[in-house]
C-alpha cells in the first residue's frame, strides 16, 4: 500500500527521495514525508498530510533540505487518521532512531505497554512509531549494533513490515528489514538505492538485489550486506531489471491508464513470444513438464480482484480444452478454508505484483499441504515468484494506474497458453485443433489494435453515462466473466455503484433493480449463447433499462436491442475476453475522466495490497 524510497551516495538525498516517490503515488497514499541526514549533523524531518506536492513545495523539491542520506514515505492510513503528526517518518525521542515502515505490526498494542513502562512516551497512534521505539529499547539495552537491534525486533513483532532505519550513531547508512512487504534494493556506483516498488528507482538503476523475508540489508554509498535474523552475513545475486524506463512515464497520455490500455497489444505480443516459439508452446522457462501436466486432476486457480476475474475466464477455457476439474478460488477466502486439496492438483495463483499478501500466504498453504504451485506474475523476484515451484512471468512491464489493464490482458493470455499445452501434454486435442488455436491466440494483439482504433464511438457514448447512478453487467460463460470485470473498471474508478450478473441469474433477485433509466451492459460472444443473451436483454430494456451490447462483428441483430452496439472482431469464442474486456476498459476511463476524477488513483485504493 504505502511507498518507501531510501538513498544513500554521493547526490543530494532529497530530490531523489521525492522523485521516487512521486513514481510511487499510485499505491495509494494520505500523507508523505523525509529524513535527510547531513554527515554527522541532525537529521531534518520534514513531513505532510494530503499529496506529495505539499512536501515539494515546503522544501522546493527538496533544494532545501541538505545531505547525501534519507528516507521518504507515502503513507495509506492503517492505525491512525491522516495527519501530518501520523505521518512517516517517525523517530524516537532522542532522535536515535528514525524510521518508515511498511505493513501492520498486529501485535502493536502489546509491544507498547512493555515500552511505556520502560519510560518511552508515544506521541501517535501508529503502529510505526512502536517499531521505532522497539528497535531504540534494544540498541540501548544490548551492545549498540544496529543489525542486533532490528533483528531482536523483528522476533517480537508479529505482522508484516518493510522497515528503512537510520541511526544517529552510523551516520551515511541506512537499515532495511522485511517481512510480507516487497522492498527492493538497487546500486549505481556509489550510490545506493531501496523502495518499495521498481518505478522509484528505475531511473537510476536497473541492478536490484531483492531481500528475503527475515532479512536484513545494510545499505552504504554503492554497496548493500545482507544477513540472516541470526546476523549471519549472506551473499545476494545481483539481478538486471529489463523493464524500459520509459514505461513507467505517462509520456504524451494524460493518464497511466490510458497509456496502458494502449500498450496492450504490445505487451500481449511479448507474453506470447515468451513461450511460443516455431509455433509451438515451449514452457521451459516455466520449468513446467509434459509429464507433470498428464499427472495433474485438479486445478485450482487463486486470486484476488481482477486477478480473480482471469480465473473466471480461464475456468471455461481450461475446461473446454481438457478433462480438467478446475475450481477458482478468492484468495482471501481460500486462505482461511479448512479443505484437503487433492494430491494430484496444481494451485496456480495469479498476482501482477507477486505480493499480494492473500494470494502469498494461499500459495504457502498449498505448499505445505505438498501440492505443486505456479505462479502468473509480472514481477521478477516478487515473494510469488521466489516461493511458487513455477513461474509464468507476463510480460506487462511496470502498471502504474490503480485499476489494472494490460497486467489483466497478460495473464489471461498467459492463461489461455496454459490451458492450450495442458491440452496438448494431455493429448486431448488434435493437431490441427492445437495450431488453429494457437495461431487465433497470436491475432489478439492485432485485432486489439483494431478496436483502438474505433475509441471515439466509445468516447461519444461514455459521455451520455456520465450521471448514472446505477450499472449492471451481464453474461453468460466467458461473457459472465468479462462482465465481472467490467462492473468493477466502472466502479473503482468513477465511483458508480455497478454489479455483474450472470445472465441467467437475473430472474433470481437482480431484475428488481431494473428502473427506467438503470444502465445495462451486455457481454454477447459466445456463439451458442447469444441468443438467450437477447432474450434476457430483452427482459431488461421492457423494464426501461438504458441498453449497451458489447458482441462479435456480425450480430448486428443486437442493435435492434441495445441503445449502443459495440463490435470486437471475429475470434475463436475461447479467447474473445480479450477482446471484449477492451471497450469495457475505455469505456470506464472516458466515464471516469468525464466526471472529472483522476482515473490512475481513485480513491480509497491502492495498487498492491500487501496486508489484509
Amino acid at each position: 500500500m504505502c511507498g518507501i524510497v531510501g538513498f544513500t551516495g554521493t547526490k543530494q538525498a532529497a530530490p531523489v527521495l521525492l522523485d521516487g516517490l512521486s513514481k510511487l503515488e499510485y499505491r495509494g497514499y494520505d500523507s508523505a514525508g523525509i529524513a535527510v541526514r547531513d554527515g554527522e549533523s541532525e537529521t531534518e524531518i520534514i513531513k505532510e498530510k494530503g499529496k506529495l506536492k505539499n512536501l515539494q513545495e515546503m522544501t522546493d523539491n527538496g533544494k532545501a533540505v541538505k545531505g547525501c542520506c534519507g528516507i521518504g514515505h507515502t503513507r495509506w492510513a492503517t492505525h491512525g487518521e491522516p495527519s501530518a503528526l501520523n505521518a512517516h517518518p517517525h523517530s524516537s525521542d532522542d532522535g536515535n532512531v528514525i524510521a518508515v515502515h511498511n505493513g501492520i505490526i498486529e501485535n502493536y498494542q502489546e509491544l507498547r505497554e512493555k515500552l511505556m513502562k520502560h519510560g518511552y512516551v508515544f506521541h501517535t497512534q501508529t503502529d510505526t512509531e512502536v517499531a521505532v521505539k522497539l528497535i531504540d529499547y534494544y540498541y540501548k539495552k544490548y551492545a549498540p549494533l544496529p543489525i542486533e537491534a532490528i533483528a531482536r525486533s523483528m522476533v517480537r513483532i508479529r505482522g508484516s513490515y518493510a522497515l528503512c532505519v537510520m541511526f544517529k550513531d552510523y551516520p551515511g547508512e541506512i537499515y532495511c528489514a522485511r517481512k510480507d512487504s516487497p522492498m527492493i534494493i538497487g546500486v549505481s556506483g556509489e550510490d545506493t538505492f531501496v523502495a518499495s516498488d521498481v518505478p522509484a528507482i528505475l531511473k537510476y538503476t536497473r541492478n536490484v538485489y531483492y531481500i528475503g523475508n527475515m532479512e536484513i540489508a545494510k545499505l552504504e554509498q554503492g554497496k548493500a550486506t545482507f544477513f540472516t535474523i541470526d546476523s549471519e552475513e549472506i551473499q545476494k545475486p545481483l539481478t538486471e531489471i529489463k523493464w524500459d524506463a520509459k514505461s513507467a512515464d505517462k509520456g504524451n497520455f494524460e493518464h497511466f491508464m490510458l497509456k496502458e490500455i494502449y500498450e496492450q497489444p504490445n505487451v500481449i505480443r511479448e507474453t506470447i513470444d515468451s513461450v511460443v516459439k516455431d509455433g509451438k508452446i515451449s514452457f521451459d522457462t516455466i520449468n513446467l513438464t509434459d509429464e507433470e501436466m498428464q499427472q495433474i486432476e485438479q486445478v485450482y486457480i487463486v486470486a484476488c480482484g481482477s486477478a480473480y476475474h482471469v480465473g473466471v475466464d480461464l475456468q471455461y477455457v481450461m475446461e473446454s480444452l481438457t478433462s480438467l476439474q478446475v475450481r477458482v478460488e478468492l484468495a482471501s477466502e481460500f486462505r482461511y478454508r479448512k479443505m484437503t486439496l487433492n494430491k494430484k492438483s496444481i494451485v496456480i495463483v495469479i498476482s501482477q505484483s507477486g505480493e499480494t499478501a492473500d494470494t502469498l500466504e494461499a500459495l504457502r498453504s498449498a505448499k505445505n499441504q505438498g501440492i505443486k504451485t505456479l505462479g502468473i506474475v509480472n514481477v521478477v523476484g516478487s515473494s510469488i515468484a521466489r516461493e511458487a515451484d513455477n513461474v509464468f512471468y507476463t510480460q506487462a512491464g511496470p502498471e502504474i494506474a490503480v485499476a489494472t489493464t494490460k497486467a489483466y490482458s497478460t495473464q489471461l493470455v498467459a492463461g489461455y497458453l496454459l490451458s492450450l499445452q495442458f491440452a496438448k501434454a494431455r493429448n486431448e486435442i488434435e493437431e490441427c485443433r492445437y495450431q488453429a488455436l494457437l495461431e487465433e491466440i497470436y491475432t489478439i494483439p492485432d485485432k486489439v489494435e483494431r478496436i483502438l482504433e474505433d475509441k471515439e464511438r466509445l468516447q461519444w457514448y461514455s459521455a451520455k453515462l456520465i450521471n448514472i447512478g446505477d450499472a449492471f453487467f451481464i453474461g453468460r460463460g466467458i461473457d459472465y466473466a468479462i462482465g465481472l470485470e467490467g462492473s468493477l473498471k466502472l466502479k473503482e474508478i468513477s465511483y458508480i455503484h455497478s454489479e455483474a450478473y450472470a445472465a441467467g441469474e437475473l430472474k433470481h433477485g437482480p431484475i428488481s433493480l431494473i428502473e427506467n433509466g438503470t444502465l445495462v451492459i451486455s457481454i454477447a460472444t459466445q456463439d451458442t449463447l447469444i441468443e438467450k443473451t437477447v432474450s434476457n436483454m430483452a427482459e431488461v430494456k421492457s423494464r426501461g433499462a438504458k441498453l449497451m451490447a458489447v458482441t462479435t462483428a456480425g450480430n448486428y441483430f443486437l442493435e435492434d436491442t441495445a441503445e449502443f452496439t459495440c463490435y470486437i472482431p471475429k475470434i475463436d469464442p475461447l479467447f474473445a475476453g480479450s477482446l471484449s474486456v477492451i471497450p469495457l476498459q475505455l469505456l470506464s476511463y472516458y466515464v471516469s475522466i468525464g466526471k472529472g476524477f483522476d482515473a490512475d488513483k481513485p480513491r480509497n485504493l491502492a495498487k498492491s495490497v500487501t496486508v489484509e
